[in-house]
Formats: C-alpha cells, structure tokens, sequence
C-alpha cells in the first residue's frame, strides 16, 4: 500500500465543528435551500449536519463512485449508482443545496453539477484542482494531502517520533 506524502487525520469533534461552519456560512443566504443533495458515502455525515443546522427537510442523495483501493487512492471512472429524483433536477437544482465532504480532483463535483447546473455546491474540504466547482467551503488542503475521515479511521497505539521501547 502507497502512502500519500502528507496526512490529514481529521478528529469526530473537529468535523462536527467544520462542517458545522459550513452549515454557518451557508445559514447567510438570503433564500433558504428548498433541499440538500448528497453525494454518498461522503457526504452523509455532513449533510445530516447541515440538514439540522439549516432545518432542511426534504434530502436527497446521488451515488457516485469514484475511489477505490485500499485507502482509496486509485480514481477509477465515475459510475452513477443512483440518480437525482426528477422534482429536485427539473429546474436545475435551482435552490437547491448538494454537500459533500471534500473535493479533490473536482471530476464527482462536475459530474454532479451537471446534473443541477444551478444548485449550490458545499464541502467541508477543498483541495486546489476542486475548488473552482464549489461555491462553499471551510478548509483547503494541499492537493497532496490525504484526509483521513473520522468514519475511515480506528484507535490504534501509534509508536513515538523518537522510537522509544517501553519494555
């Protein structure tokens, strides 16, 4: 198994406060969404959080996958395992919110766009060849970090910097 370069382990407590940012920033709309479409696995969590912040009823999700691999390091092409439902794509996704928890390489977001070419896109994590295709987000990362999600991570002992034997 390759390792990215840099990691980014990211705590239970500090995604309920990041992406409870988001759903801060995303409150200063003038219109509220109508519904929040997410795009699963990802943005499940985020998107229950934002969902409460934002008293959004009506959620949907579009399931797309497009890692694979061990850590999910291998981008494969993008399949579609389930649409968006018509009354939420008729107009565009106008008034509409889609949440995920990152973007990376920015290929899920555009596929998704398409589809809701007017709704709002929001992430909790932006990396720079993503960003342009969202409107919202909280933290950037650089495009050689590896975030490592609470829901992908278990508590293991982790050995000290300095090698340190505790026999």
């Amino acid at each position: 198994m390759t390792l990215p370069d840099k990691a980014f382990p990211v705590s239970w407590d500090q995604f309920h406060r990041d992406a409870r940012a988001l759903a801060w920033r995303l409150s200063a709309r003038e219109q509220p969404f109508r519904a929040l479409v997410c795009i699963t696995r990802g943005g499940l969590v985020p998107a229950a959080i934002v969902s409460r912040e934002l008293n959004i009823r009506t959620i949907e999700t579009v399931c797309v996958v497009s890692y694979t691999g061990e850590i999910g390091t291998e981008q494969n092409q993008l399949r579609l395992l389930k649409e968006i439902d018509e009354s939420i794509r008729s107009d565009g996704g106008r008034d509409v919110l889609i949440v995920d928890e990152l973007t990376d390489t920015g290929r899920t977001a555009s596929f998704v766009r398409e589809m809701l070419p007017q709704a709002h896109f929001a992430t909790v994590y932006a990396k720079p060849a993503g960003r342009p295709l969202v409107d919202t987000y909280i933290t950037e990362v650089s495009q050689d970090t590896w975030i490592y999600f609470p829901w992908d991570l278990d508590v293991t002992y982790a050995q000290p910097i300095a090698g340190a034997d505790f026999d």
